[in-house]
């Protein structure tokens, strides 16, 4: 019995010095028995550090209905507060409204008291963000301050100013929130407040600062609550600190470590929140899509939307990644409709505009752009924009001016994206600036100064394991393999014909045969590479364009009074460029559609059958045969295409 009395004083010793692991081991040597309505409540604390959700409400609970049996108004709705509070962190909004209205029934006959003040902050926090009623939000809390402080509750005091300060940002008045938030902050620094009330402001200073780009600040404060978390030995609010740092990490590019935190803040979060969990979730697929991981950043966002968050813009950005550009249309477009807080969509608005350009919709794009532009303009802390903002308006400015093809635009946008995103410390931001950058500059013709941003970018892509964009500046360079259909054309006999017509037919002939060929290639959207003698090699996006371009071809010719056989060959495979204008294409792609066209007789489309895995249904095909092709050392299997 001596052992249990030791334990149960050791207990309420750890308790009241907030080390709640040590408390949480103690009161399990108890007999629970002996718990008061106060022990339990401190029970259920250490419980729910230790990361015990369910056994931390079941104890408040218990404490609930201890201090309910002894008449004790101000206890049972003090837990019943704590309650509410649980049970909306799962998710389980109809039991939190429950204990709410509890509470509220608890204390409707009492004198003023410090559990008031707590229902008045709740209260105020309900307005902002379940009924984004900031006027009414900002008159509450204020009444929350007034109330504590009163009472003397510094603890909902600073939430108050927090909370106050969240409010005012959100409606536009940035500078007196972020004063607001600086002070409660400091407060939570100087150790003024409860564990449980200093991570809330934390979490609420940090997001603010990210939803407003200023990276700064919110790495400052993330660093602060970081050196906070780590002298707690316990569960819960370091999920939320290792979710900041995990976003900061990101930002600075260093992603392994990035991701690595994330995950263990998902762990260790579990339920005890389902939003932040979900934004956990999120924030890995973010990480996991920038490096090209498909399947790992689907499952996440898929988990995060599971658990009530939005996974959007990046769900969206990964179909466009996937080349869905459909998909990602359609995905960030239905995000966009329902969301109407300006910061939220401020979130998703760059997306549109870069998913809008791969669907050649400028229009959309560029309405994009100015309205994330107006919401950029309203949200300026100390009347100017944060960097990161400006870094974003520009980006999106500079996108649209290379898709009008408009590059002295496009260079003085992305020179200033590049360089704000530096002064912001975010290497893979400044690193896609300085790709499509060095695309404008080789574009305007100044060669020379696109290689150097490229290689620029290239290096940065290299280190973080941007696999994609690491592809995508080699392409650029001429150094990678893209994906291409490659279409070649010859006519059948043309030393017999050019014999037979003499030189003066035959210029004629083959000038209006070139006309043909040039006509159809550019209708069907592919590009003429180069003339190869008296034929042709064009470069298409997809295997549909290459296959209607040839079935053009051989209409047009058929129509013609006087004609010559023409012979055509497609492939789609990997090239690479093969000039610093890249104009030119090289590769076993390239080669294999070449001896492709030489292996067809007149007047016949021959295409590989590998090609035709991603073309359409609806053309009449011949049998499949098998032919050796010369240079390669395996037969290729190919299909004829009826054009008739």
């Amino acid at each position: 019995m001596s052992q249990l009395i030791d334990s149960l004083d050791d207990a309420r010793a750890a308790a009241a010095r907030q080390a709640w692991r040590a408390a949480y081991a103690f009161y399990g040597e108890t007999d629970a028995q002996a718990l008061t309505a106060a022990d339990n409540e401190s029970y259920a604390e250490a419980a729910w550090w230790s990361g015990k959700l369910d056994e931390a409400i079941a104890r408040r609970e218990r404490a609930h209905a201890a201090y309910a049996a002894s008449d004790d108004a101000l206890g049972a709705a003090r837990l019943a507060l704590a309650l509410s509070w649980d049970y909306e962190g799962r998710g389980s909004f109809a039991v939190a409204g429950g204990w709410l209205a509890t509470a509220e029934r608890l204390l409707a006959d009492q004198p003023e008291a410090p559990e008031h003040a707590q229902l008045s902050l709740i209260h105020a926090l309900t307005a902002m963000f379940a009924e984004g009623d900031l006027d009414r939000a900002v008159e509450l809390f204020e009444e929350a301050f007034d109330l504590a402080k009163r009472l003397g509750n510094r603890d909902v005091q600073m939430l108050a100013l927090s909370g106050k300060g969240r409010a005012l940002i959100k409606g536009g008045a940035i500078d007196e929130g972020l004063a607001l938030l600086d002070e409660a902050t400091a407060a939570a620094m100087c150790g003024d407040l409860r564990a449980h009330s200093a991570g809330l402001v934390y979490c609420i200073t940090i997001s603010s600062c990210q939803d407003l780009g200023d990276y700064r600040r919110a790495a400052e404060w993330t660093e602060a609550a970081n050196r906070w978390c780590d002298k707690l030995d316990v569960t819960g609010f370091p999920g939320a600190c290792r979710i900041h740092r995990a976003e900061a990490l990101r930002l600075r590019g260093d992603w392994p470590a990035a991701e690595a935190q994330a995950i263990a803040a998902c762990e260790e979060l579990q339920d005890f929140d389902r939003s932040i969990t979900a934004s956990g979730h999120y924030e890995i697929g973010e990480i996991r899509r920038r490096r090209g991981n498909f399947a790992g950043a689907e499952e996440s966002y898929r988990t995060s939307n599971e658990m009530g968050r939005d996974p959007q813009p990046g769900l969206s950005l990964l179909r466009l990644a996937e080349g869905k550009v459909e998909a990602a249309a359609a995905g960030i477009t239905r995000t966009l409709q329902d969301v109407t807080d300006p910061l939220h969509r401020l979130r998703r608005l760059p997306a549109q505009v870069e998913i809008a350009i791969a669907a050649g919709d400028l229009k959309t794009a560029r309405a994009a752009s100015e309205e994330a532009e107006q919401i950029v303009d309203s949200y300026k802390i100390g009347n100017r924009r944060a960097a990161a903002f400006d870094a974003t308006i520009h980006f999106a400015r500079g996108q649209i001016k290379l898709a009008e093809k408009d590059w002295p635009g496009a260079v003085a946008a992305l020179q200033h994206a590049r360089d704000a995103w530096q002064g912001v410390g975010a290497p893979y931001e400044t690193a896609r600036a300085r790709m499509l950058l060095g695309t404008a500059y080789t574009r305007s013709g100044d060669v020379h100064a696109g290689a150097v941003e490229l290689e620029s970018a290239l290096a940065t892509f290299e280190r973080l394991g941007a696999a994609l964009d690491e592809a995508r500046v080699n392409e650029l360079l001429g150094r990678v393999e893209a994906r291409r259909t490659f279409l070649f054309t010859d006519i059948v006999d043309s030393t017999r014909l050019l014999d037979t017509l003499g030189d003066d037919k035959w210029k004629r002939l083959l000038a209006r045969h070139n006309e043909l060929l040039r006509e159809q290639i550019a209708a069907s959207g592919g590009e003429v590479v180069k003339q190869t003698g008296d034929g042709f090699f064009a470069s298409f996006e997809n295997p549909n364009a290459a296959i209607e371009a040839a079935i053009a071809i051989q209409r047009s010719l058929h129509g013609e009074v006087v004609a010559p056989d023409v012979r055509i060959g497609a492939h789609a495979g990997g090239a690479f460029r093969t000039d610093a204008d890249n104009a030119d294409y090289g590769g076993q792609g390239v080669h294999i559609a070449a001896r492709i066209s030489a292996a067809a007789s007149g007047a016949e489309i021959l295409v590989s059958s590998e090609t035709l895995d991603g073309a359409a249904s609806s053309f009449r095909l011949s049998e499949r045969r098998t032919e050796h092709l010369k240079g390669l050392d395996h037969p290729i299997e190919v299909v004829s295409i009826d054009w008739r």
